[in-house]
Order: C-alpha cells, then structure tokens, then sequence
C-alpha cells in the first residue's frame, strides 16, 4: 500500500514516533499546516455561524451565532488544559494520559512528524471546535444557553475526545486498519449521532411539523455554505499532515463530490417539484462534503465521483425520512446529512480506496487488510461502535445537565419570543 495515504494521525502519533521530538521541522509542511488550521476555524467563524443563522428564524439568529463562538472558546481552553492529552496521548486502546496536559513538555522546536507539535495540537483543535457546534443544529431554537454551555463542554470531554484516540490517537479503531482521513467517525458520525439523540430528547420546536420555519435569511445561508466549502480544503487536505500528492489529491476529491452532491440533491429537487433550490444546493454540497470526509486520502477522482452523487441522494432520502415520516425535529438536519454522510462515506473508502476499479481507483488497503470486503467490514465495526457509544453517552450526558439546568427546554413563552432576546438581550437586527 501507498504509505502516503494511510491516516496521517495514526502513523504521525505511533509511540515510537510519540517520542521521536528531534525531527526535522519543515517549513514548507508547516506552512501548509498553518494555512489549514486558519481554514478549519474559518469553517466555524464565520462559516457554520452564518450558515445555521440564516437557516433559522429572525428572533434566534444572535442565539447561534453566539452558541457557536462560545463554543469555540471552550473548547479551545479545554483543549489546551486535558483534551489534546487524553486524545493523542499514549495511554491505552481507549483513551489517552495526562502526559501532554496544558502542553506539558511542549517547547517551540518540539516536533511531531515534521511539523511542530504546538501547530498538530492547533489543527487538532479547530476539529474539536467545529463538532460539538455542528450539533447546535438539532436543537436550535430551543435550548437554553446554559445547557448548550454544559452540553458542549462534557460532550467534547466524554463522546469527542475518546473517539479522536480510538481513531487517531494510536486506539482500538486505528490497530485495526480504520480508514478515516479527515473525520468521518470522529466528527461527522458523532456530531449526527448526538444530534439525533438531542432532538429527541427535547421534543421539537413550537408548532412542528404544521408550521412552516423556512430560513430567515438564505443570503446569509449561502454565503456561510460557501465558506464551508472553501474551508473544507484544510479539514481534509491539511489532514496529510503534509505538502504533497496525498494533500492535492484530498483538496480535488473533496472539491469534486460536493459539487456532485449539489448537483444531486438540486437536480431531485428539480425533478420533484419542478424547480431547483438555493437551500438544496447547498445542503447538497454540505452532504457530499461530509461524505468524501473519511475518504479523501484513499479514493481517487472517480470514486469522488461516486461518493458525490450517492451523498446527495442517500442524505436527500434521509432528510425526508427524518422530517416526513419520523417527525424529528432536527431543525437544521444535521443527522441526515452529516450523520448519515459520515456512515456512508466511512464505508465507501472501504470500497473506493480498492486499486482494481478502473478509473474508480483508490489507493489500497490498510495493512494486514487484503480484501474490498475486510475493508468494509472494519469500516462497517468502526461506524458501529462509534454510533452506540455516541449515543448512550450523549444520552446521559443529555439527562446530566438536564438535572443541573432544572430542564434543557427554554419556557413556550420565551421560545415564542425567541432566544436572541430572552438569552442574551439583544436582538440580530435593529430595524
């Protein structure tokens, strides 16, 4: 197998290569890397920020651009004070140590690869920033401030950070030949996961599903959809770690199934209703963004290819599931399209990264994997372990801050006035 393509996190924090901290730094590597952590936090600020708050209504839109910079602050502390040691350091099959706790024994010439190990632990960190936000999504509108401050906090220490090391930090997941590059499992699977669990705990908004909630503002929907997607080229190309082939052939993979999963979903829509949407090309694109995630290192153009189209209409499918049938109310559609895009896109690097498929070719196998379908299979034990322990826990961190909150719900009455007033006293417009 091509060495250039294995998960970068695994070869990068091996314990041998744990250790190694006289490496030489490269600059051209650190550049790359630098530019990419700039990216992912712009995925966050302002990119998710916009996005989600011009998909819900006029009275909540300062209430998630706030919830996702409060967000980003604490996780960036907790990060630094315990997270980035329990994910990436040694400890066992499960979860990391206490050794690299506020960075201890992390100087500016230590290195991790070749790159420093301050700027992994910043790239790092700005995946740890834009999960917990992406589940605002299921319950905005909703939810007190208070308990999305205490729901994000624990979910990040509890469900995130032991995933990261099953994954990435030398755990269970990674011994066995997971394929994720750039976050399939690690973010995607369990930012839907949790997001499926908190719409259901909390019950859906006012008046759903009778009442129409259309976006108040697709202007700025789309202009924060278009910052995901340039974004994007540093959450999965910066996820080489490095400079070369495998980061240019993650930024065109990713490039090519979003613009397949836009054009997807508008083109169903197109044929169903008889018009194309601006929503649904974007929610499209988000969902083939999400998809190639866990692929991108392994799988090459024309696999994309397939990924991009297979996203738009798996995640379409799902969306309409959720909402029509289920009547779950996870107001922004985070589970169908980054929990259900996750999964899949998990699987199909087991499938795509295969080197007999033409011009649907990928990369090869992880080592001691010599099949499609032993690919697949420990593709197939990574999205399953990673959905029930999501779950559960989210479910009891869920119940937790339920107690402490005294209710995660806001009252109907400040629900019906809306959460930018009732949270924070200040309103999105002053018109």
């Amino acid at each position: 197998m091509n060495k250039a393509v294995f998960p970068a996190f695994v070869v990068l924090f091996a314990p041998t290569i744990a250790r190694a901290e006289e490496a030489a730094i490269s600059g051209s590597d650190t550049a790359w890397i630098l530019t990419s952590s700039a990216l992912v936090l712009f995925m966050t600020l302002p990119g998710l920020a916009l996005f989600y708050g011009g998909l819900v209504r006029t009275k909540n839109v300062l209430s998630v651009l706030m919830q996702c910079f409060t967000i980003a602050s604490i996780s960036s502390v907790l990060w630094l004070v315990v997270g980035y040691s329990l994910a990436f350091g040694e400890g066992n099959d499960f979860i990391g140590d206490f050794s690299k706790a506020m960075m201890a024994g992390v100087g500016r010439e230590t290195a991790a690869g070749e790159i420093p190990e301050s700027l992994f632990m910043l790239f790092q960190m700005t995946f740890a920033i834009i999960t917990p936000a992406l589940i605002t999504g299921a319950f905005a509108e909703r939810m007190k401030f208070s308990a999305v401050v205490i729901f994000s906090a624990l979910w990040l220490l509890l469900v995130y950070v032991p995933v990261a090391h099953w994954v990435w930090g030398g755990g269970w997941l990674g011994q066995m030949g997971v394929y994720d590059f750039a976050g399939g499992l690690v973010v995607h699977i369990t930012a839907g996961v949790a997001s499926l669990v908190a719409a259901v705990v909390l019950g859906p908004r006012k008046g759903f599903p009778r009442t129409a909630m259309p976006p108040h503002n697709m202007t700025m929907a789309i202009s924060g959809a278009g910052m995901l997607w340039v974004g994007w080229f540093g959450f999965n190309g910066g996820s080489a770690l490095a400079a070369n082939g495998s980061a240019a052939m993650a930024m065109l993979v990713t490039h090519i199934a979003a613009a397949t999963g836009a054009m997807t979903w508008l083109g169903i829509e197109w044929y169903r209703f008889g018009k194309p949407s601006a929503l649904g090309a974007v929610t499209g694109m988000v969902a083939g963004l999400g998809t190639i995630t866990p692929a991108s290192g392994f799988v090459g153009p024309g696999g994309a290819l397939i990924i991009g189209l297979l996203a738009g209409g798996t995640c379409y499918s799902a969306t309409q599931y959720i909402k029509k049938v289920l009547q779950i109310d996870d107001s922004l559609d985070v589970f169908p399209v980054h929990g259900v895009g996750g999964m899949l896109g998990t699987l199909m690097a087991g499938v795509f990264s295969a080197t007999t498929l033409g011009v649907f070719s990928g990369y090869g196998y992880a080592d001691g994997i010599s099949s499609m379908s032993g690919q697949v299979w420990v593709q197939l034990i990574g999205v399953i372990g990673v959905v029930v322990f999501t779950a559960v826990v989210t479910w009891g961190i869920l119940k937790l801050v339920e107690m402490l909150t005294k209710g995660l719900r806001v009252s109907d009455e400040h629900e019906t006035e809306g959460l930018d007033h009732v949270s924070h006293e200040e309103t999105g417009y002053n018109l």
